[in-house]
C-alpha cells in the first residue's frame, strides 16, 4: 500500500508539472509567468572593447530651458510574460472592393517596397465595402443595379483574375491574406464559390475568412429590419460556414468581426465545421462630437494613460472570451479613430509612436493579428487615418503608394525579431512605454516608445539592467520634430524602413560586457535596441 501510494503521489507531482508547461506555453495566457531558461552568465570579458561606430540621433530642438523628463529606470527581468511576438502580427486592413484596385500588383514597384519593408504582413480585406458596394462572381456576371455607389465610395465587381493579379503581389512580398464574404446580401452559395477560388489561388497565404463585416450594426446601416439580432446572425453565419466547407474544407473562419462584445459568444459557440478564430474590431477613440470625452481625437488622447488602459481592457475582454473557447484572439480591424475625415490626430507624428505601442501592448497581451484599417485612395481627400495612400488629384489615383506616419510605425513593430516578452519593471520617464523580448538565439530585444513632445522635451537619461553581460547594443529610431507635425517621420533619418539588423550602429554610451548600460533619448522616438551576450 506504501508503494502504491508512492507511485501515486509521483504521479500527481508529474500531472501537475505537465499542467503548469501547458499554461506556460500558451500564448492566450497573458498572466502567465516563467523564468526563462537562459545560460549560466557568461564572465566579464577581459579584453578591450571592440571599436564601434555610435548611433547619431536626431538631436532635441536648440533652446532652452527644455522641460524636465524623470529619468527612466527599467530592468528586463528573466520572467516570461507568457505571451510571444510573431511576424505577421501587424497588417493592413483594406476594404473589399480593394481588391479590383490594379495598384495591388507584384509590377507597381512602390506597393511591393511597402509591403516588403512591412515585413511578412497580412492583408485583410472586408471594411463597410464588402456588405454594400462589392460583388463576386466567377462567371462574368455584370454589376448588379441595386449595388449602389457614389464617387468616392465606387460600387466594384471582383473576379478571380483580380485575385491572381493580387496572388502575384503576396508572392512578391511574402504577404498572406484574410478575406471578409458579403453577408448584405445574403447568398451562401456566392460566398462560398469566392471562398473556393480563393482558397485554390492563394493556396496557404489564405488565412482565413470572415461572414460579413460588423453586422452587430446591420440595423443601423438598414441592411437587416429592426428584429435583427445575435440568433438570426448565428443562423446566417451557420448557413455561410456549411457552404463554404462543403468546397473549402480546410479554411479557417475568423468572426464575428463586430465591435460589440455582445455578439463575441454566440460566434464562439456557433456549431460551425471549420476551425475558429475569434475576430473584433476596436477603434480607441471613439467620440466624435463630444470635445470633452476622453474618447475625442485629440494627440493627448491618443497618448494618453485613459485610451491606454480602456483598450488593453476590451483587448483583454476578447482574449478572456476566446481562451475560454479554446480560440486564438485577431484584432482585425482598429486604427486611432473611429471618426471619419481629418482631426487634430490624422497624419501626425503622434500616430506613429501609437501605432508602435498600440500594437506591442496587443501582443504582449495575447493578441496574434492586428490589421490597422487603411485605403488605396489618394493622398489627397482620402481617409487621413490610412497608413498608406496614393499619389494623384483627389478621386483620381496614380497607382504609386506612399507611407504615411502610422505605417511607419507599423514598420517598426513588424522589422523585431519573433520572441518571447519578458517581464520588466519602469520607472519615470515622463510619457513612455517599454517591451522587452527574449528572442530565439538568447538575446534582447527592447523597445522603449518615448511619446514626450520633441518640439519641447528634453532628452531621457535611461539606466537599463539586462538579464546578462552585454557585448553588443545596437539600435534602429523612428523620430519626428514634433507630436503634431504632420508627415515628417522617419526612421533612421529616411523615409523607408529601419536599417537592417546587421548593419546598424552601436547604442551611444555602449557599456562593453555589463549588465547595466546608460544613455540618452531624444523625445518623441520610438527606439528599438538589441543586445546580445
Amino acid at each position: 500500500m506504501r508503494l502504491i501510494g508512492v507511485i501515486a503521489a509521483v504521479a500527481v507531482v508529474a500531472l501537475i508539472a505537465v499542467l503548469l508547461t501547458v499554461s506556460l506555453n500558451s500564448n492566450q495566457a497573458g498572466n502567465a509567468q516563467a523564468t526563462v531558461q537562459n545560460p549560466p552568465m557568461k564572465p566579464a570579458p577581459t579584453g578591450k572593447a571592440p571599436a564601434v561606430t555610435y548611433y547619431k540621433q536626431i538631436p532635441p530642438p536648440s533652446g532652452s530651458p527644455l522641460e524636465h523628463v524623470d529619468p527612466l529606470e527599467l530592468t528586463v527581468k528573466n520572467e516570461a510574460a507568457g505571451t510571444s511576438l510573431n511576424k505577421g502580427t501587424v497588417g493592413i486592413s483594406l476594404e473589399a472592393t480593394d481588391l479590383a484596385d490594379p495598384a495591388l500588383s507584384a509590377d507597381n514597384a512602390s506597393m511591393v517596397k511597402l509591403l516588403k519593408a512591412s515585413d511578412d504582413t497580412v492583408l485583410r480585406f472586408g471594411g463597410n465595402a464588402v456588405d454594400r458596394r462589392f460583388f463576386w462572381t466567377s462567371t462574368g456576371e455584370a454589376l448588379p443595379s441595386n449595388y449602389k455607389g457614389d464617387a468616392t465610395r465606387v460600387a466594384k465587381v471582383v473576379t478571380p483574375e483580380d485575385f491572381q493579379r493580387v496572388a502575384a503581389l503576396l508572392n512578391a512580398t511574402n504577404a498572406k491574406i484574410s478575406l471578409t464574404v458579403d453577408l448584405g446580401h445574403y447568398d451562401p452559395a456566392r460566398a462560398a464559390d469566392m471562398i473556393k477560388h480563393a482558397s485554390s489561388i492563394f493556396g496557404p497565404r489564405l488565412l482565413s475568412f470572415t461572414v460579413g463585416n460588423e453586422p452587430n450594426g446591420f440595423v443601423l446601416t438598414k441592411l437587416r429590419p429592426a428584429n435583427y439580432g445575435v440568433d438570426e446572425y448565428a443562423a446566417e453565419l451557420k448557413a455561410y460556414a456549411d457552404a463554404i466547407y462543403a468546397v473549402a474544407p480546410n479554411v479557417v473562419i475568423s468572426g464575428p468581426g463586430v465591435y460589440d462584445q455582445k455578439w463575441w459568444k454566440p460566434f464562439i459557440d456557433a456549431d460551425l465545421p471549420q476551425k475558429k478564430v475569434l475576430s473584433f474590431h476596436n477603434y480607441p477613440l471613439y467620440s466624435c462630437s463630444d470635445t470633452s470625452s476622453e474618447g475625442f481625437p485629440t494627440i493627448s488622447n491618443l497618448l494618453g494613460d485613459a485610451a491606454r488602459q480602456r483598450s488593453a481592457r476590451y483587448q483583454q475582454h476578447a482574449l478572456d472570451a476566446a481562451k475560454a473557447g479554446g480560440l486564438e484572439t485577431w484584432l482585425a480591424e482598429t486604427g486611432m479613430s473611429a471618426c471619419p475625415g481629418s482631426n487634430e490626430t490624422t497624419k501626425t507624428h503622434a500616430t506613429a509612436l501609437w501605432a508602435v505601442d498600440y500594437a506591442l501592448n496587443a501582443a504582449r497581451l495575447g493578441i496574434t493579428r492586428l490589421g490597422f484599417h487603411s485605403s488605396m485612395a489618394t493622398c489627397k481627400g482620402g481617409p487621413p487615418m490610412s497608413v498608406i495612400c496614393s499619389g494623384g488629384a483627389y478621386l483620381e489615383p496614380n497607382g504609386e503608394m506612399v507611407p504615411r506616419a502610422n505605417y511607419f510605425g507599423m514598420a517598426m513593430v513588424a522589422d523585431l525579431a519573433p520572441g518571447k516578452f519578458l517581464n520588466l519593471d519602469s520607472k519615470g520617464g515622463g510619457s513612455s512605454n517599454s517591451y522587452a523580448l527574449q528572442n530565439a538565439d538568447g538575446s534582447t530585444t527592447v523597445v522603449i516608445v518615448n511619446e514626450n513632445d520633441p518640439a519641447k522635451a528634453a532628452q531621457t537619461e535611461v539606466t537599463l539592467s539586462l538579464p546578462g553581460r552585454a557585448l553588443t547594443g545596437t539600435m534602429t529610431q523612428l523620430s519626428g520634430p514634433r507630436l503634431d507635425a504632420q508627415d515628417s517621420t522617419v526612421i533612421d533619418g529616411a523615409k523607408a524602413g529601419p536599417v537592417p539588423a546587421a548593419k546598424r550602429t552601436t547604442v551611444p554610451g555602449f557599456s562593453y560586457g555589463s549588465e547595466t548600460q546608460k544613455f540618452k533619448l531624444t523625445a518623441g522616438t520610438a527606439t528599438v535596441l538589441h543586445f546580445s551576450y
